[in-house]
């Protein structure tokens, strides 16, 4: 069974910064697959923030283009997401995500709140 686990929430002023973790309990860099961070507010749908495939390529939400940045380490099979120039409307539960092939793994998920 495979086990992410996201660290790095927490309560964050508007215009702050926050870096998100997500570690693995299999090696990353051993298949092809794709690592993204989603995130989702109350009574709404998860949306994709960020994804990184296992050679790099990444792709963004529009809402986070130039202030969040996707990125894997595969030898400590963790990926990251540094948010900067956070905003209210950021607010929401982030989810690590590991798709491999047809198989889809979650986080168990990180609280974000940035306040004005």
């Amino acid at each position: 069974q495979v086990q992410l686990v996201e660290s790095g929430g927490g309560l964050v002023q508007a215009g702050g910064s926050l870096r998100l973790s997500c570690s693995a309990s299999i090696r990353i860099f051993s298949t092809n697959n794709v690592m993204a961070w989603y995130r989702q507010a109350p009574g709404k749908q998860r949306e994709l923030v960020a994804q990184i495939t296992t050679g790099g390529t990444t792709n963004y939400a529009d809402s986070v283009k130039g202030r969040f940045t996707i990125a894997r380490d595969n030898a400590k099979n963790t990926v990251h997401l540094q948010m900067n120039s956070l905003k209210p409307e950021d607010t929401d539960v982030y989810y690590c995500n590991l798709r491999i092939y047809s198989s889809v793994y979650w986080g168990q998920g990180t609280q974000v709140t940035v306040f004005s």
